[in-house]
C-alpha cells in the first residue's frame, strides 16, 4: 500500500480501508509491526523531552522520574491495544446495524492511534502549547480515522448517525485512556 493511501484514510471510508481488508494481517502481525514500533515512539520522545528540556517545558518537569514513567507509558499503550479492540468489537456487534469481526476491530484499534503516536515527534520542540495543540490535531484525525474505518469495515451497511454514535463512544473510551495515561505521566 502506499504512503498516499495510507494519509487518506482518516479523510474517507472508499480508499484504503477494503485493501487493507484484504491483506488480513493476523492480530500479532499487527501487535508486532505496528503496534510495538509505534509505541515505542511517545515514550522514547517523553523521555528526550525529560531529560533534555527541564522546567524550560513546563514547571517541575525536569524532577520526574522518567524511566519509570516512560517504562509504564509503554506497557500501558500496548495493553490499551488489546483493551480498544476488545472494546470497539464490543461497542460495533451491541448494536443491531453494525456488525465487525475480531479481526477488524484490531486493525482499526492498531490504526486508530497512530496519529497520536506520531505527534510525540512534537516533543522535538520545547514549547507546551505547540505540543498541545499537535496532541489535539492528531486527536481529532484519530476520531476521523475510527469513524470512516467503521464505515469502511463494519458488515452490515449503517446509517451515519449508527457510526458516529459507535465513533463517539469507542473515542470517549480512548480519550479516557489517553487522560489517564497522561496522568500517570504527570503523577509521577
Amino acid at each position: 500500500m502506499n504512503p498516499l493511501t495510507i494519509i487518506q484514510l482518516p479523510f474517507t471510508h472508499l480508499a484504503g480501508w477494503k485493501d487493507l481488508q484484504q491483506r488480513h494481517p493476523s492480530i500479532a502481525t499487527l501487535a508486532w509491526c505496528i503496534v510495538l514500533p509505534m509505541s515505542l515512539l511517545p515514550p522514547v520522545m517523553l523521555y528526550y523531552a525529560g531529560t533534555h528540556y527541564g522546567d524550560i517545558f513546563a514547571p517541575g518537569f525536569a524532577d520526574r522520574q522518567w524511566r519509570f514513567i516512560t517504562t509504564i507509558l509503554f506497557l500501558a499503550e500496548l495493553l490499551t491495544f488489546f483493551v480498544m479492540g476488545w472494546l470497539i468489537h464490543a461497542v460495533v456487534n451491541s448494536d443491531r446495524d453494525l456488525s465487525i469481526s475480531y479481526h477488524d476491530a484490531y486493525l482499526l484499534a492498531a490504526l486508530a492511534p497512530l496519529p497520536l503516536w506520531s505527534a510525540a515527534i512534537a516533543l522535538l520542540i520545547p514549547s507546551l502549547v505547540f505540543n498541545a495543540l499537535v496532541v489535539l490535531v492528531a486527536l481529532g484525525i484519530s476520531c476521523s480515522l475510527v469513524y470512516h474505518g467503521l464505515q469502511a469495515l463494519c458488515k452490515r451497511s449503517a446509517n451515519d448517525v449508527t457510526t458516529m454514535s459507535a465513533t463517539y463512544t469507542v473515542m470517549a473510551a480512548g480519550v479516557l485512556a489517553w487522560g489517564l495515561l497522561m496522568a500517570i505521566v504527570w503523577a509521577y
